[in-house]
């Protein structure tokens, strides 16, 4: 059985935050609520990378574990989901989540969370397939639609990859394998009046 899994490839991620923009309008996501974003490492210094985050859909997911109420259930094919009619707004999975994906409401009042919500994998939730109320509290499922999340579709530079986790870590790996073939050759630029040398080549 398939594992869905996301994967960023930070050498790819140029920030432009389409993947954030499409999950917002894809599930009509609430003001103060980003399933979706994007985080830059070592912003203004060398070797700046960007990278798109949302829920990892965890195989042993630690907010499932500290949940008291129990919302939290992995579907046949991975995903990480959560039924918002249990949800009680403790916020014990925002504290527990490496990646901070749970989210919660933050145009009520101080100190009430309210439902928590996440990225869902565009895969809905425990509502009836394609029904209101699943849309209401979840979004749109596209995988029962059999498509993959929008996010994904819509990066421009595939740098976010969604799906088989076995399909998503033989083309991530395949990636690898060709910068590691472009680096040990890089290509010398023709340049006629003598820069060589500050590309590694030296002249007679």
């Amino acid at each position: 059985m398939a594992r869905m899994k996301f994967l960023c490839d930070d050498e790819r991620c140029i920030e432009c935050n389409a993947c954030v923009t499409a999950c917002k309008n894809e599930h009509e996501v609430p003001w103060g609520v980003n399933r979706r974003r994007v985080v830059t490492l070592d912003d203004g210094q060398p070797g700046e990378k960007s990278i798109s985050v949302a829920c990892m859909h965890c195989s042993d997911p630690p907010c499932a574990a500290v949940c008291p109420v129990d919302c939290f259930y992995v579907t046949e094919d991975g995903v990480v989901l959560h039924d918002k009619d249990l949800c009680i707004g403790c916020g014990y999975c925002f504290y527990a989540c490496p990646f901070g994906a749970p989210q919660f409401p933050q145009n009520g009042t101080f100190g009430v969370r309210g439902k928590m919500d996440k990225c869902t994998f565009c895969a809905g939730g425990p509502e009836e397939d394609f029904s209101e109320a699943e849309f209401e509290k979840y979004g749109r499922n596209r995988l029962a639609e059999g498509k993959l999340p929008l996010c994904a579709e819509m990066c421009s530079t595939k740098a976010l990859l969604a799906g088989d986790g076995d399909v998503i870590a033989d083309i991530f790996r395949e990636r690898v394998v060709r910068r590691a073939d472009r680096d040990e050759k890089p290509a010398q630029p023709k340049v006629p009046w003598g820069w060589g040398p500050a590309y590694g080549e030296k002249k007679p």
